[in-house]
């Protein structure tokens, strides 16, 4: 499928620095991790598809490959915020590119029975709601650091060389998960 030139996540991917800066995480060979906006969430990661599609089912192939990058996001945010709960969710509607929103809920959350769309709407156009949203209990560029440690410690795999150094990383050997061994 072709990469519409309206698409804004397409434009993202063909620039990460100038697009997401710090709040890139990782990039994956398939996708490409950043932490998002509303860090009332603490840990709330978009993954981005680096293939333009729309949906899941479009990667045919790819699809294994690509959900087990998300797993790994999920297992890090999981291992470094410690949420009683995570959202994983796939909508499309805005901005038609595959992307999924991961979203740590905790036990404090006012809110854990709904949705995280309805305060988000609220946001759009009450500027304390946003404000309050935004905010998290860490600095985002300690929550990217936290994540970029531990995939890095469990041997996440990564996009091109040029990508490893952007999200934090050394060129480094990959390495399987689980072990040391370098992967061949």
């Amino acid at each position: 499928m072709s990469e519409p030139s309206s698409c804004p996540l397409c434009a993202a991917l063909a620039d990460p620095q100038q697009h997401w800066g710090a709040r890139q995480v990782w990039a994956f060979p398939h996708s490409v991790a950043v932490l998002g906006p509303w860090q009332y969430y603490t840990g709330y990661c978009l993954l981005v598809s680096r293939e333009h599609v729309t949906e899941l089912s479009q990667l045919g192939a790819r699809r294994t490959p690509f959900l087990e990058e998300m797993a790994l996001l999920a297992e890090a945010i999981e291992a470094c915020f410690q949420p009683h709960k995570l959202n994983y969710e796939l909508l499309g509607n805005q901005v038609p590119h595959l992307h999924w929103h991961l979203f740590p809920r905790y036990a404090d959350d006012p809110q854990s029975r709904q949705p995280v769309w309805l305060a988000l709407n609220r946001a759009e156009n009450e500027p304390q709601e946003r404000h309050r949203l935004e905010a998290g209990f860490l600095p985002p560029s300690e929550s990217v650091a936290r994540l970029q440690r531990w995939l890095r410690e469990h041997g996440a795999p990564r996009g091109s060389e040029r990508e490893s150094e952007a999200d934090g990383g050394a060129a480094e050997p990959q390495k399987r998960r689980g072990s040391g061994e370098p992967v061949p």
